[in-house]
Parts: C-alpha cells; structure tokens; sequence
C-alpha cells in the first residue's frame, strides 16, 4: 500500500510515517495545500490521510479537489476531537473513514487497512485469480497451494499485479508505487525489469501460468484471458 500524509503538524507526520514504514506501508507526507496538489497531480496513491487544518488552506478543499479531478484514491479525515461538522461534511463529499484526534497508531493503520481491504481488495484479505492466492494478512502467496518464497517488494508487485489486473502498468508507475516518488529523479527504471523477471520465475517454478505480459515501450500488464 502506497499512501500520502497532508499533515502539518511534522512531528506527528514523522511519527505516522516512521510508524507505517515499519509495517510495509510506503509513506510519504507534506505539510501544506499546494504541496498535497503537486504531489496528487504528480503521483499515485491508494489512500491519502488528510488532516483537515493546513497553513494555507482547508483540507475540505483538497478533498474536493480530489473527487472534481477523479483522482484514484481512497481518502481518511484527521482533525480536532470538537470538529463535527468537518466529519460531517468530510464523508459527505466521499471521504471513505474519519479518526479524531488524537489517536494512536496501530488504529490508524487497522483503519488504512481496512479501507484498502474494502476498496481495493473487494473487502477481503485474500486476493485470488486461478492457481494464485495472496494473503494481505500474513504477507503469504501461494500458486496451486504451494507458498512463494517471495521478498517483500516481489509480494508487494504481485499483489499490485492482482489489484490492476488487465491494465497497463508503467515501470515509473511501478517504481513509484513500491518505492515511494524519490523514484522519480531516477534516470531510468531498469531495475523493475529485473524484480519482475524474479516474481516470473517464482510463479513458473510452482507450475503458474505466466500472465505477466511485456507492453512494449510502457511497462506490463497481468493477463486474465492468458491461454
């Protein structure tokens, strides 16, 4: 999962990101309005944390921005214990969750979970298509039942395959989802080639069928309808 923390309160920030990090979330936060605009128009996420107060403008806006634009993400208010009328609104204009400040860590990445759970994985934990089967919980795939001895970033790939199946995936798109928008000073990305090629080989070597295909020019695609 690849989120954006708008929060401008930078300990807190930190604190949530340092905190997601350990968990296997890419997290990446800035600290005001035109920030969060660059960084939504300039990368892709699964779900933005928004906090509701910003120096220079309102995260009600942001929100808005996000929907009028048909911008592919899930979105979580934050803000002060007394703001009602923020949530209110806040879910209204299709904000997916809400967490009142203050609140600990471990509930805001059980709700980012189940946020992701309910709008990317269909409400389930498990994600499958024919012989494959990822578990989000225990971190586990398995084709025809055997488990994949896949690292972190080879789960994380196949299960951003199974998320996007039958829609072309750039390799700077790749990247950035699993390594976070540093990427994006890079010159090339050869190095997705190459963790692609190993999540290919893991899935023949257990019988799998390649669906994995090369868009020439842009990037790759997971083939449902492969023979």
């Amino acid at each position: 999962m690849k989120i954006l923390v708008i929060e401008d309160n930078r300990e807190l920030a930190g604190n949530m990101q340092q905190f997601l990090s350990r968990e296997g979330i890419i997290c990446e936060f800035c600290h005001t309005y035109k920030e969060a605009e660059d960084k939504l128009i300039s990368f892709q996420y699964d779900c933005v944390v928004l906090d509701i107060m910003l120096p220079d403008g309102n995260g009600l806006d942001i929100l808005r921005f996000i929907k009028s634009n048909k911008i592919p993400c899930s979105v979580l208010i934050i803000s002060a214990k007394n703001a009602l009328d923020d949530k209110i609104t806040g879910l209204e204009l299709g904000a997916d969750d809400y967490l009142t400040k203050p609140f600990h860590l471990p509930e805001l990445h059980a709700r980012l979970r189940a946020v992701y759970r309910r709008n990317i994985l269909e409400g389930d934990n498990i994600i499958s298509f024919n012989e494959i089967s990822v578990n989000t919980l225990t971190l586990e795939a398995k084709v025809n039942g055997i488990l994949l001895d896949l690292t972190r970033k080879e789960f994380d790939l196949l299960l951003y395959f199974l998320a996007n199946k039958n829609r072309v995936l750039t390799r700077q798109s790749i990247a950035e989802h699993l390594w976070g928008d540093y990427t994006d000073n890079l010159a090339n990305f050869d190095f997705v080639y190459q963790h692609v090629k190993n999540l290919r080989k893991k899935i023949s070597n257990t019988k799998g069928r390649d669906y994995i295909g090369t868009v020439y020019g842009l990037g790759y695609k997971f083939e449902t309808n492969t023979k």
